[in-house]
């Protein structure tokens, strides 16, 4: 993957989904690959909730459906974005009567609607994990409201995949009501399958399973409730989804922080995880927040801009202050890059990525109140809608974006730090953003000046050097104050010094 252009493209977009039990309007700001939901609407038709009775779209859900696209029509004419995309999935792919809503759609709206064909929704959803975790491997899972959509990803990117009636409106609604008949139904729909997809990741797409996760989340007391690349073991997944399916509506009410509208679908969304990991021998799943959606998105972008790495897009866009955050953030990591490549690595081959993205948060809090921008920056470093990170690496950035404002240890959530990092890596976030501190400070947040200087670690020490005819900018307390800091946190002894004039040229 690579970083962002100079200057990347900005775009906005608009997605259409008609699902089977959901019909939602996404708009979207597109920073080259940072994907950012700026609006974001949903209304329940349940087009597909009379499917397995009659074989057509449910009368009251084409009409709750046809009045809500009139209404997201209005709310497209009016954002005039440059991309608008309107897709509709399985209770409209396999209704009798999907051709001629589609055909009411455009007719009445001028919209035109997509009919996915199983495959391209499968492969969509691949498209959008990828999207927002471009080194994801395993199998991805959709599960919507009538179908279940399972496709490898390869080294190549998505494998030709399956569609399966595994949604709740395929079911008959006495079926429904049983969990016993709901898991003999996921047994009979996977095991034919199940030898080819086997696998060691699940990547879970859907409303269905993310509010699953939440829950999960309560129960094991985890303390960072952003679903978006949370990572579930397979005996704590399956605990959650055996207690899930036998609990009552009643009883999941009583949970608090769980959507209601998802609550009917919420223990058949836990059968039919639970037949996935046991038949598929899944180890770990990853709950993915981008899926058919961003899938629509990502295919349309250039190939210049999906080779661009996520986390470093979104976080030159979160830092702000448009170009200058920009040409800060890669100086910074110029500067930065052949020190830190000294240390030992504590993220194996991540490394250069994280470090390329707290580079640019560098700028992020340049408005804030200064003091409260070191707390105020680690709460939004860690809760960033931006993809391409883990949970653990969202914490680093976030300890490092604390650091780059403040000498302080302890960020305001330090017991989230403390159970997503060891010991190594909150020094090494530590350090990370003390030597943006430095940088920044050094040159008065000038990438032309940072050029100006060298940073290196040595063995025993830690060398800051300058050309001669910037010999000035290494004087005063603050510069001495923040290169000490970072001493300290590397363990290393402070050298400040000027390039000899002959070492400069050559550096030069």
């Amino acid at each position: 993957m690579s970083a962002p252009s100079a200057r990347p493209t900005h775009s906005d977009a608009a997605v259409i989904d008609v699902g089977s039990n959901s019909v939602r309007l996404v708009l979207y700001r597109l920073d080259g690959r940072a994907i950012w939901s700026v609006y974001n609407e949903k209304v329940l038709a349940g087009l597909g909730r009379d499917l397995a009775r009659t074989g057509r779209l449910s009368p009251s859900g084409i009409e709750t459906a046809l009045t809500v696209l009139t209404r997201f029509r209005a709310l497209i004419d009016a954002a005039r974005p440059q991309h608008v995309f309107a897709a509709a999935t399985a209770a409209v792919r396999d209704a009798s009567d999907g051709p001629a809503f589609r055909d009411r759609v455009r007719d009445r709206l001028g919209l035109d609607l997509r009919i996915l064909s199983g495959a391209e929704e499968a492969q969509a959803s691949a498209m959008g994990v990828l999207a927002g975790a471009p080194g994801a491997r395993g199998l991805v899972g959709d599960l919507g409201g009538a179908s279940l959509e399972l496709i490898r990803l390869g080294p190549e990117g998505p494998e030709p995949g399956v569609t399966l009636p595994l949604g709740p409106f395929s079911l008959s609604p006495e079926t429904r009501l049983d969990p016993l008949k709901v898991r003999a139904f996921v047994d009979r729909q996977l095991w034919p399958i199940a030898a080819h997809y086997r696998t060691e990741v699940l990547h879970a797409v859907g409303g269905a399973w993310r509010n699953l996760a939440l829950l999960q989340m309560r129960l094991a007391d985890y303390p960072l409730e952003v679903v978006h690349q949370y990572e579930i073991a397979r005996r704590e997944a399956l605990d959650a989804t055996r207690f899930i399916s036998q609990q009552s509506r009643g009883s999941l009410e009583r949970i608090p922080g769980i959507s209601k509208r998802r609550l009917e679908d919420l223990p058949h969304a836990a059968a039919v995880l639970q037949g996935l990991i046991e038949h598929l021998d899944v180890q770990t799943v990853a709950l993915s927040a981008f899926g058919l959606r961003e899938g629509l998105l990502w295919r349309a972008m250039s190939r210049e801009i999906q080779a661009q790495d996520p986390l470093v897009a979104g976080c030159a866009h979160l830092g702000g202050r448009g170009p200058v955050a920009e040409d800060l953030g890669r100086a910074l990591e110029a500067w930065l890059a052949p020190a830190f490549s000294r240390l030992e690595p504590v993220f194996g081959g991540r490394e250069p990525v994280l470090l390329a993205a707290a580079c640019r948060l560098a700028e992020l809090g340049a408005q804030l109140h200064p003091d409260h921008r070191a707390d105020l920056v680690f709460e939004q470093t860690l809760r960033a809608p931006i993809a391409g990170m883990d949970h653990a690496e969202r914490a680093f950035l976030a300890q490092a974006a604390f650091a780059r404002h403040t000498a302080r240890a302890q960020p305001p959530g330090s017991e989230i730090i403390d159970r997503l990092l060891s010991p190594e890596r909150q020094i090494r976030a530590r350090a990370l953003g003390a030597a943006i501190r430095l940088g920044c400070d050094l040159s008065g947040r000038s990438a032309e000046l940072i050029d100006k200087c060298r940073l290196q670690i040595k063995a025993n020490s830690l060398v800051v050097e300058t050309e001669p005819e910037w010999s000035a900018i290494l004087l005063g307390d603050q510069t001495t104050k923040r290169a000490q800091t970072l001493a300290a946190l590397l363990n290393k002894d402070l050298k400040l010094r000027t390039l000899a004039p002959e070492l400069a040229k050559a550096v030069g």
